[in-house]
């Protein structure tokens, strides 16, 4: 694993993506992801995380059960929101001495702390916004695969309007949101066109932080705003007269072929290419204990809330419980992943190239087990 530091350092000379929702958002721009790596570059230790950030797997509590390899632990990175969400069965796991691989899981609250931590070699799997992991296998020069999707689209049309419910009807409005130059406007601005509305139809007035278009949408219910899970479900709590007018992954898909196409993706899981080949066994295994966790989310919500609240991805239970649903928490792997993640990137390289680092991935970035 110690080939996971040289190779991502010497690769990563410069690394330059979207919104990953949590408890404060996480957007990230090419610039600063690149700004990201730059500093990993220049700096010995990772950064800093407290001991609410990082939860560590025990030393082998149950080393006898575990197969040949149990001496090598996987270190997991994420972010506080929907992309780890379905994480936290396996973390807690984990904790227990009960998953089949050790692990060492870290979060943290933006995408560039974790494009740091991947570019400095700390974590040997990742879990990131779509886009960045484009950046970062063509930065990296293929020294990165995705083997999996692990949320899909978490974007909402939020309004106290709830007249409006077809993109069309957005012609002479105006939407507040965030995430400019970021995957928010990309999906958006792609709805839009595939409706037939062009720049000048809609107006786009962007804010810096979610909390400002809630606030918005608080002086006004009948503004019209974009926002990502959880965002969506304290606002709406915080005010009745809002409601999701339009779940931005659904009006996504009634845009695409009947079968084939693109999809909405939130967050992938990414791992170094390195230690991929030196533990294909540990990787597979992983992916099925990943699968079997975010599958334990859909089946038991409750007990799912108290483990993310736990883990401080959503401060309170009670909303987590509310948000989990509209999360689109999702496993899609092999050939399905391959198809519904190209298909997005190359939507995304459309309008704008640098947003998925300059040029789409290879084949070799989609790891097919």
């Amino acid at each position: 694993m110690k080939k996971m530091l040289s190779v991502l350092l010497a690769a990563a000379l410069s690394v330059s993506v979207l919104t990953a929702c949590s408890s404060a958002p996480a957007e990230t721009t090419a610039a600063q992801a690149t700004e990201a790596t730059t500093a990993a570059e220049t700096t010995t230790a990772a950064p800093e995380t407290t001991a609410a950030e990082t939860t560590a797997a025990p030393e082998t509590t149950a080393a006898e059960t575990k197969a040949a390899g149990d001496d090598v632990v996987i270190r997991v990175g994420g972010l506080k929101g929907p992309t780890t969400m379905g994480l936290v069965k396996l973390i807690d796991d984990a904790s227990k001495g009960e998953a089949e691989n050790n692990y060492e899981f870290t979060m943290v609250t933006a995408a560039d702390e974790l494009t740091a931590l991947v570019a400095g070699g700390k974590v040997d799997i990742a879990l990131l916004p779509a886009n960045v992991a484009s950046v970062l296998y063509n930065k990296t020069q293929g020294n990165v695969a995705v083997i999996d999707i692990n949320t899909l689209g978490v974007l909402y049309l939020v309004s106290g309007d709830t007249s409006i419910t077809s993109i069309d009807q957005l012609k002479g409005q105006t939407v507040y949101l965030t995430g400019k130059g970021a995957t928010p406007e990309y999906s958006l601005r792609y709805v839009l066109s595939a409706a037939g509305l062009t720049e000048d139809d809609v107006t786009l007035e962007f804010k810096s932080e979610a909390t400002e278009v809630a606030s918005v949408l608080a002086e006004n219910p009948d503004a019209i705003g974009l926002l990502p899970q959880p965002f969506v479900t304290t606002a709406m709590m915080q005010n009745d007269k809002l409601s999701m007018i339009m779940d931005l992954t659904e009006v996504w898909d009634s845009f695409q072929p009947e079968e084939g196409g693109s999809r909405l993706v939130t967050g992938v899981t990414i791992v170094n290419k390195t230690f991929l080949e030196e533990n294909t066994e540990l990787i597979n295994t992983f992916l099925t204990e990943h699968e079997a966790s975010i599958a334990f989310a859909d089946e038991d919500p409750a007990t799912t809330s108290e483990l993310i609240a736990a883990q401080g991805i959503v401060p309170k239970a009670p909303v987590a419980l509310k948000a989990l649903p509209y999360c689109n928490i999702e496993f899609v792997g092999g050939e399905e992943m391959k198809e519904a993640l190209s298909g997005y990137l190359n939507a995304l390289f459309e309008q704008n190239p640098t947003s998925v680092g300059g040029a789409l991935p290879e084949d070799a970035f989609y790891y097919i087990p």
